[in-house]
């Protein structure tokens, strides 16, 4: 598992991300949340790249971006140098993206998911790890 796990969400994924902190802290799983007070109104392009930047700079560090659709977060993150978000709903998704695309940043919809499915993806996306494979490293170095 990467260390640590950063986490940040604006006022409509807030909400689902309080409920996966408390989750993942259960699990004894660090996580540092960028976002730990609730602001009405924020802007999730400053709270994503802002997240972005820290998973960047933080050897073996991962991420998690939740707003509204999940959409805006991950287009925010994929602005950042190195940033390789993606937005998924199963594990499945996750799974391939990790192995693929060796994805560091996972972002969620706070209006269409559920924390028990939240949790089963995040838990994929934690133990899942990049291909070894010489084609996806040349892909995944040709992204930037």
């Amino acid at each position: 598992m990467p260390s640590p796990l950063f986490i940040g969400a604006d006022h409509a994924g807030f909400s689902l991300k309080e409920r996966l902190v408390a989750e993942l802290k259960k699990k004894k799983i660090p996580v540092k949340d960028l976002t730990p007070n609730f602001k009405e109104g924020d802007d999730y392009p400053a709270i994503g790249r802002a997240l972005a930047r820290r998973v960047t700079k933080t050897k073996g560090s991962r991420g998690i971006l939740v707003c509204g659709s999940g959409v805006g977060m991950t287009i925010a993150a994929n602005r950042v140098k190195q940033a390789r978000a993606v937005l998924a709903s199963t594990p499945a998704q996750i799974e391939r993206a990790r192995i693929d695309d060796d994805v560091n940043i996972l972002a969620m919809s706070g209006w269409h998911m559920p924390i028990t499915s939240a949790m089963n993806v995040i838990q994929v996306f934690l133990k899942t790890d990049a291909s070894k494979a010489a084609r996806h490293k040349r892909r995944v170095k040709q992204l930037g």
